[in-house]
């Protein structure tokens, strides 16, 4: 299928907007280098492979070099893969603090001890070849066997907001699954991605002979990216993003993975344990600064338990702001962009600590304290928009039924996550099938849904958009079914 040269500008380009590069005051500035560049005819010349360990300063280059790894990686056994996915997480393990400290110096947006725990826990828990699944029908006309083959070489665009984190999870997946993969990262977290990806090749080329499973664009641009997703040899698109690159990435003509965005809110009822909801709202919309996809963005309480909801949060440690307070915080941390000059969250605010948020609203605040939150309407931006901050905006709601939905309104038909807290199991019923998140999470904070303090497994893409939901290895393979007529049955 022929590829539209200015659906794949869209998509690189949404994607590179989103949360700009930062310097050393945390004000996010313009990038010259992702201005878009003129579309020539690409080069017939066949060029050098000059990276090494995955490094690479262009795009061409690295999938040259990925298709190379390729061709030596599909002979070789599971037992293999397997050993190069113990590399990636004992990298992921030992190396966490530097290479946490590393993102977080560079994209200064979360927090430290989360950046950290992420690769950590990304180590211990992402799922490898072990979920690969193979099936086989067996009967009178003989044997067919289902099972899963690698694409090849998948082309991806990730996030600042978990840089080297959403590498890391995607590598052990992709490569569990027989791939190679090249990255174009945001340029504002590139240096803890080049970093991270030299370590792991680095490490594999020295026990297996094969470098480069992983590539990484050096220097990502707009331009690099466009040819990422081009190239002939690349045959699957793996991006995270909002929703306009989602759209975009659909129609780029490639066969596409997408990580939308999300808006989850959380509801309580009356029967809520309500002091529980206040630890889990903390603990999930607090985690890496509110940076989480799946984490909690807006709260809509049942009118009768509201205030004692409010005085569970306070409990609970979170700092609670007043109307004038909010209105000042709004003032600073919600802009007007785009055309349509549509509400987004300001990039000075993005991934910054409650209490930065708190010093905007005319307040001080200790450091400890990990989430701001308080009382708005319906209405307000905190509740419409992915804030990716830590303030949670509070919504009275006259009962249950409009707790869900003003939850089903303000989720946008993301369907990416959602979260009850509640004893009413109709009421959870209920919820769970008006929403129709990929993520329904009930009595706990969102991140268990992700198997960190609830069952599952682990990985930080949660394809909605395209319907593969929690990305495991199987995610990024293709079916392919032998069969073996009249023969092989045995019984």
């Amino acid at each position: 299928m022929q590829v539209n040269e200015q659906i794949i500008r869209n998509v690189v380009a949404q994607v590179l907007a989103e949360v700009g590069p930062m310097p050393g005051n945390g004000r996010a500035v313009a990038t010259p280098s992702l201005t878009a560049p003129s579309l020539t005819a690409p080069s017939v010349t066949t060029p050098s492979v000059t990276g090494k360990h995955g490094v690479f300063q262009d795009a061409e280059s690295a999938v040259v070099a990925a298709r190379q790894a390729f061709e030596q990686y599909r002979d070789c056994p599971l037992a293999d893969r397997k050993r190069v996915i113990d590399i990636i997480r004992r990298i992921s393990i030992d190396h966490c603090e530097e290479l946490g400290r590393m993102e977080m110096e560079e994209t200064k947006i979360g927090r430290l001890e989360h950046k950290i725990e992420k690769l950590r826990t990304l180590g211990e828990r992402t799922p490898g070849v072990e979920m690969l699944e193979t099936k086989c029908f067996s009967g009178d006309h003989g044997l067919a066997v289902i099972d899963r083959a690698p694409f090849g070489v998948i082309g991806a665009i990730t996030p600042v907001t978990h840089s080297l984190p959403t590498i890391t999870g995607n590598a052990v997946s992709m490569l569990a699954g027989g791939n190679t993969v090249v990255v174009n990262p945001h340029p504002a977290g590139k240096k803890v991605a080049t970093e991270g990806v030299r370590r792991f090749n680095a490490a594999i080329a020295q026990e297996l002979g094969i470098d480069n499973l992983i590539c990484v664009i050096a220097e990502p641009t707009l331009e690099s990216a466009e040819a990422l997703f081009k190239h002939r040899s690349v045959a699957l698109i793996c991006v995270t993003g909002g929703p306009a690159v989602g759209r975009a990435a659909l129609r780029s003509g490639k066969r596409a993975i997408v990580a939308g965005p999300g808006n989850p809110p959380v509801v309580v009822d009356e029967t809520a344990d309500l002091d529980n909801a206040a630890r889990c709202i903390i603990q999930g919309g607090a985690y890496d600064n509110n940076l989480l996809c799946i984490a909690e963005k807006e709260v809509f309480v049942v009118e009768s338990v509201f205030d004692d909801m409010m005085a569970a949060m306070r409990r609970a440690g979170a700092h609670e702001l007043n109307a004038a307070q909010i209105a000042t915080l709004t003032s600073q941390a919600i802009v007007k962009v785009g055309d349509d000059q549509h509400d987004a969250p300001g990039k000075d605010f993005i991934g910054q600590d409650a209490s930065f948020l708190a010093k905007a609203a005319g307040v001080a605040i200790p450091d400890s304290v990990e989430l701001v939150f308080g009382e708005t309407d319906e209405h307000h931006p905190f509740v419409s928009v992915e804030q990716m901050m830590p303030f949670m905006p509070f919504v009275r709601a006259r009962n249950i039924d409009h707790a869900i939905d003003m939850a089903e309104e303000y989720e946008h038909d993301f369907r990416h996550t959602s979260i009850i807290h509640s004893r009413n199991v109709h009421n959870m019923t209920q919820m769970g099938r008006r929403l129709d998140t990929t993520l329904f999470v009930k009595n706990g904070p969102s991140m268990s849904a992700l198997g960190l303090g609830g069952e599952g497994y682990l990985s930080f893409s949660i394809a909605g958009p395209t319907g593969e939901g929690v990305t495991t290895a199987n995610t990024f393979t293709r079916e392919r079914r032998c069969s073996m007529i009249d023969e092989l049955r045995v019984i």
